[in-house]
């Protein structure tokens, strides 16, 4: 857990975080490790909500039984935090009610969650769901990078027959599907990655890859399509002494379409104000004194330098996040290039429509209040010295911070659009219906199925990593079912 901003400011070659830039401005990180997103994350666990399942046409028995699967494995009752008390009791005191003590269960209300990290700090990823598998039948690649698909397009349909990949000297090999009856390829590379590999390997819309030379296997004009980003916004509250170090353990789930998170501790000691923390810390923020097109590895560096003159007490803190819970808005993803290590061109057009943007100025309000709630002043013990003096340099140090103007609405819409980040949450790409059938089989290929979050229109629960790992289990027993059907000639 104490690792969890260096492991995302690091961007070297090798680092487990890989960096991209939406054409929003807005910068974005993939993971690119054995286990995902799962290995990256800020670990928080919550299930999708009961409607949830239902409008995806899931069977709840078999959900049911595939999530306390995953919790009995890898997911942890974490020990709150500090800070953690304070958010949820503020929370409460501002009307996010009922409490709901510690549950797994999306519910109205405010919430403790799950954590895939352990009561001393250690992370538990999907990776080590691996152990539940039959050694004898797995074979892991772990420095294998995908390059595309190849298919037998003799037939009336496309059929998928092996994967291209490259090992870490940077030598193309060929992994071939099996002639058994049921053999696929399952494709579940995230948001990011599997409508790229789709796109990579001819599936996609048939002008788009002529433009960059890739042979057409299947013209879909929907891969791609339909990314959306649950648009994230933070308020800095400083305290003037340091804060223990938690990521998210509360939430607020509120009914105006809004979640409340928090994390806290970033930024302890003289020597870290010398260090970059990554893109959603205290010191880099948001870059909000930058227009979102200028937001350069540059213009970090410059705010790193101008860092060191700010005042150690302003890292004194942590968080409030405001999360936009199903965005109306909605964006594409499309290829630069035909290779691989190049991040494809993401647009997730940031509160596009005004009822986002309406939900984020509803949202700023709460963490305002929470902010004034008294259980909150107590812990916070902010003198006007020090907010005063972190008002001045919020320019400089590049920490968000609740607009001086707060009764003006104009201002709070400002503010969102200019301080909008990610959460990570992003979806789409390979929706349901368009790109997929309902069993998650590519629409007019054989043996070949996209599996992850890239198939969801909206994102699941508070924090979709509980759902992802879900689904993995869920379509594992639901295609050894057919298997097994099948075999029995049922």
């Amino acid at each position: 857990m104490q690792n969890f901003h260096i492991s995302l400011a690091d961007t070297s070659p090798t680092s487990a975080s890989q960096i991209f830039v939406s054409t929003d401005g807005v910068f974005n990180v993939r993971a690119k490790v054995l286990g995902g997103g799962t290995s990256i994350n800020a670990g928080f666990y919550s299930r999708a909500s009961e409607s949830y399942i239902k409008k995806v046409g899931w069977d709840s028995k078999l959900v049911n039984e595939s999530f306390p699967w995953i919790e009995k494995q890898i997911v942890h009752r974490p020990i709150l935090a500090p800070w953690q008390k304070a958010v949820r009791d503020g929370l409460l005191e501002v009307g996010i009610s009922p409490f709901n003590g510690f549950t797994y269960d999306h519910i109205y209300g405010t919430k403790s969650g799950g954590t895939i990290f352990d009561r001393f700090g250690r992370r538990k990823t999907a990776a080590e769901l691996l152990t539940s598998g039959n050694p004898e039948k797995l074979h892991v690649l772990v420095h294998a990078t995908v390059q595309k698909i190849e298919f037998d397009t003799s037939g009336k349909k496309p059929r998928a027959v092996a994967v291209v990949f490259e090992d870490e000297k940077g030598n193309q090999h060929k992994a071939f599907l099996s002639k058994t009856k049921g053999s696929e390829i399952i494709v579940s590379s995230g948001a990011i990655g599997s409508p790229q590999i789709l796109l990579l390997s001819g599936i996609g819309p048939k002008a788009e890859l002529e433009k960059l030379n890739i042979s057409v296997v299947l013209d879909n004009k929907f891969v791609g399509k339909g990314m959306s980003d649950n648009p994230l916004n933070t308020i800095f509250v400083p305290t003037n002494r340091p804060v223990q170090q938690s990521l998210i353990q509360t939430v607020g789930i509120t009914k105006m379409g809004v979640y409340i998170e928090a994390s806290s501790g970033y930024g302890e000691s003289e020597e870290s104000i010398q260090c970059d923390h990554g893109i959603a810390s205290a010191e880099i923020g948001q870059l909000s004194a930058i227009p979102p097109k200028q937001r350069t590895h540059e213009a970090i560096e410059a705010h790193k330098r101008n860092k060191k003159n700010v005042p150690r007490e302003v890292f004194r803190g942590g968080f409030i996040l405001e999360k936009i819970a199903t965005p109306l808005s909605t964006g594409h993803l499309s290829l630069k290039s035909n290779k691989i290590d190049d991040s494809p061109s993401v647009t997730f057009n940031y509160f596009s429509h005004p009822r986002d943007l309406k939900r984020c100025v509803d949202g700023i309000r709460i963490v305002e209040k929470i902010v004034k709630s008294k259980h909150f002043t107590n812990f916070a013990q902010c003198d006007k010295e020090t907010l005063d003096k972190l008002l001045n340099m919020s320019v400089q140090a590049n920490i968000n911070l609740i607009p001086k103007h707060t009764n003006d609405t104009e201002s709070l819409e400002q503010f969102c659009k200019d301080t909008v980040i990610t959460i990570w949450h992003y979806h789409g790409g390979c929706h349901v219906g368009k790109v997929v059938s309902p069993d998650y089989r590519v629409i007019n290929v054989k043996r070949l199925r996209v599996i992850d979050g890239s198939t969801f229109t909206e994102s699941p629960g508070t924090n979709p990593q509980a759902t992802v790992m879900m689904m993995g289990r869920y379509m594992g027993v639901k295609i050894l079912r057919e298997r097994l059907g099948r075999a029995a000639g049922l």
